[in-house]
């Protein structure tokens, strides 16, 4: 369990939104970190500015939050939406 923070989103908000993310990628190795909470990190960092070093320590680790975010962030032609901005 994680602390909670204002720019988290609920898990029924993210229950729509957890297909979208768990499809991008082809999974060849059981995932270990949970995207909901990936999502929040993501969010945490976006709405406080702060860099991503300075994650706090009960979301995963930032290298990995980093990762995600950059595959969720490229956009797959000009025309196309990126799936950070679907969401």
């Amino acid at each position: 369990m994680r602390d909670s923070y204002p720019s988290d989103i609920s898990r029924e908000q993210f229950e729509p939104l957890q297909a979208l993310f768990e499809q991008s990628k082809q999974q060849t190795k059981p995932r270990v970190v949970d995207l909901y909470d990936v999502l929040c990190a993501i969010l945490y960092v976006l709405k406080s500015g702060c860099q991503w070093r300075m994650l706090p320590h009960d979301f995963p680790n930032w290298p990995e939050v980093y990762k995600y975010f950059r595959h969720w962030s490229q956009k797959p032609s000009d025309d196309e939406f990126s799936l950070l901005e679907q969401a």
